[in-house]
């Protein structure tokens, strides 16, 4: 479908838009890691999951990744900058159902915001519960059950072997633990995109 640019007050973000706007059920938007791409493996699986469900699927690089900076700054401004670039990307399809998602510090940023944006879901990607190898650090999980206490169903998607923490049972609506993965999620694309798949249709 094509690629947008969306001006905030944080900069320009870039959006890849994906599937069939004359048939779209829903809307999905997606972002990457704090320094990783949109087409990092795992937000390609989401992407095709979605699509085939008959999603318009919208992988936001944020502003500050299109200005070529690999760490996201203030989380303040980065929330700030992810509500102006749904709300613009919503115009696009004003009366569908909204799911959003990000893979780690973009999982994050899904679940700090899901609320203020009226999302209907998250899927988080390799939720980073602390920094690699620290379990004693203050735990992040407060952004996932932000999330669900708001109203948003939490799907997360964890690799077996992810240093950064998996969250519990009681944290999210549905986990899925990947076996053998670690926080990278790089391989197993067709288990990531089956799991996506299984649980979108239940949430929209």
């Amino acid at each position: 479908m094509g690629v947008v640019e969306i001006i905030t007050e944080a900069g320009v973000a870039r959006a890849d838009l994906d599937g069939d706007g004359a048939t779209v059920r829903f809307l999905l938007v997606l972002t990457h890691g704090a320094g990783g791409s949109v087409e990092a493996p795992d937000v390609l699986a989401v992407r095709d999951a979605a699509v085939g469900l008959g999603g318009m699927v919208a992988r936001v690089t944020q502003p500050y990744r299109v200005r070529g900076a690999r760490a996201p700054g203030s989380a303040v401004r980065q929330d700030a900058a992810w509500v102006e670039i749904v709300t613009a990307l919503r115009e696009l399809a004003p009366s569908l159902p909204f799911v959003q998602g990000g893979r780690s510090n973009g999982a994050r940023v899904a679940c700090r915001t899901a609320v203020a944006v009226g999302a209907r879901a998250v899927i988080a990607l390799a939720f980073p519960l602390h920094p690699p190898g620290r379990a004693d650090a203050p735990s992040r999980v407060e952004e996932l059950r932000a999330a669900r206490a708001g109203g948003a169903v939490v799907l997360v998607v964890s690799g077996e072997r992810d240093l950064f923490g998996i969250p519990d049972s009681g944290d999210a609506d549905r986990i899925v633990i990947v076996p053998r993965e670690t926080h990278a999620l790089r391989g197993h694309r067709a288990e990531i995109a089956a799991a996506v798949t299984g649980w979108l249709p239940t949430v929209l």
